[in-house]
């Protein structure tokens, strides 16, 4: 990862601190040729400018409406996602009976499971040793697949791309993130030049991107995502703590799992609902290795329903996000994962089956230096935008222009009859992106 940029301009200038640092892949070439280094932070320069126009494949265009669509699509929902419920920040005393006569088997059986787990992660000492963290890494992000019209007649389905190894194959990126406690956090995230900051203070958690106005989530703050796979073994054990165990056993990547369950009470869903938007449920699944009891996959899935304005009709919108968790490796004493594969699908229904749609990103992440206990981290580095404004009465905004939206394609065979214009920013009113529907797009 490249931290400074260097100044071209003037031979005895100072070099620039990057933000959020730069994937070493963005550079190509000889690295012993000062042209064609040059040249590679020339392309760094181009890539990081905020509206830059760049090639476009034919396929992309047709589907997003344009790459900077795509980007915004992959940042709103695999960029920042929330997990349902907040996670108490006190030490959890892991050290209580695991059979307890007032609670089922299935309840003790988990408390066993998560025990292990904290065992294979460095212990109950070590974990409550920390104070806070600081993590550094890259993504790669891509929208692989689009599906319009399941299951009619005129069922379409369209590969995009897949995520390769090397160095093409997705939007590429870095990320930043810091920590203090489970409801104490800051993430700032760089994808091919566009960038979505996130946070929360304690009180409340909020996002801000370039297309959107920084804005606050309903309900209490809850922790990023991105800590459960794998970064943050307490606020998992915490997590978890109170699951149950819903499969006995199941294989994941070879691994035979202990998979544990977690699913938002109703008065937590109520809480992030609105008028229009109701939050139906959210579950999270933690796969749990047999034989190492490290957390080998994160999956969570969450529903909500979108109340057409004027009749009765209701489009619903499932989201699944399902993480890979790889590559465990001891970081002053804290077992930590440094790699993995988050797969995401999109599935919108309701109404007829021709306006069903769903899409499928992929992610791929590397955390490149990790660190605990960060001295001088104060409450000030997670203050939220000065232009923060929290909505007063829904978690949602409703946009009267017509924007270039998301999952569009145009087929005249998968226009959208109903005249709906709803655009929910889900992630912070329920994780995920802004989704428009409008009487004037096709999908």
């Amino acid at each position: 990862m490249r931290k400074l940029c260097p100044n071209f301009d003037r031979e005895d200038g100072l070099e620039t601190v990057l933000e959020v640092p730069i994937p070493e892949e963005m550079f190509t070439g000889n690295r012993n040729n000062n042209n064609t280094t040059h040249r590679s932070w020339q392309n760094v320069k181009s890539w990081i400018k905020p509206h830059s126009e760049r090639s476009t494949s034919m396929s992309t265009t047709a589907l997003f409406g344009g790459k900077n669509t795509e980007i915004q699509l992959l940042l709103g929902v695999v960029g920042a996602p929330l997990i349902p419920l907040p996670i108490p920040s006190s030490h959890h005393d892991h050290h209580h009976p695991i059979v307890d006569k007032d609670h089922p088997i299935e309840a003790s059986m988990a408390k066993y499971i998560v025990k292990q787990y904290v065992a294979s992660v460095g212990g109950e000492k070590a974990l409550n040793s920390i104070d806070s963290m600081y993590a550094m890494g890259k993504v790669k992000m891509a929208a692989s697949e689009f599906c319009a019209g399941e299951g009619s007649l005129n069922d379409r389905l369209v590969k995009v791309r897949h995520l390769k190894k090397g160095v093409g194959g997705g939007e590429m990126g870095g990320f930043v993130l810091w920590q203090k406690r489970p409801d104490l956090w800051c993430l700032e995230l760089v994808v091919s030049g566009r960038k979505i900051s996130a946070g929360s203070d304690g009180k409340l958690a909020w996002r801000q991107t370039p297309w959107h106005h920084s804005h606050a989530s309903r309900g209490p703050p809850r922790p990023l995502r991105r800590f459960l796979q794998g970064l943050d073994p307490r606020s998992t054990a915490n997590l978890f703590s109170n699951s149950v165990l819903c499969v006995m056993e199941k294989t994941i990547n070879n691994e035979d799992c202990f998979i544990l369950k977690v699913e938002a009470e109703a008065s937590a869903l109520r809480s992030r609902s609105t008028s229009n938007v109701e939050i139906i449920r959210h579950t999270v699944w933690g796969y749990f290795s047999q034989r190492t009891g490290l957390l080998v996959q994160l999956k969570d899935s969450h529903l909500l329903r979108i109340k057409t304005p004027g009749n009765n009709n209701s489009i619903f919108w499932e989201t699944t996000m399902e993480s890979l968790i790889q590559d465990y490796r001891f970081i002053d004493g804290i077992n930590v994962a440094h790699t993995g594969r988050t797969s995401v699908s999109l599935f919108r229904f309701g109404e007829n089956s021709e306006s069903h749609t769903r899409t499928k990103m992929e992610e791929i992440w590397t955390i490149e230096e990790v660190d605990f206990n960060i001295k001088g981290l104060s409450m000030d580095c997670f203050l939220p935008p000065g232009d923060l404004r929290k909505e007063e009465d829904h978690g949602c905004d409703v946009i009267t222009s017509n924007p270039k939206l998301p999952l569009k394609i145009r087929a005249a065979s998968f226009r959208v009859s109903a005249s709906k214009v709803v655009a929910i920013d889900a992630e912070y009113s329920d994780d995920s992106t802004e989704y428009v529907d409008d009487d004037e797009e096709e999908f």
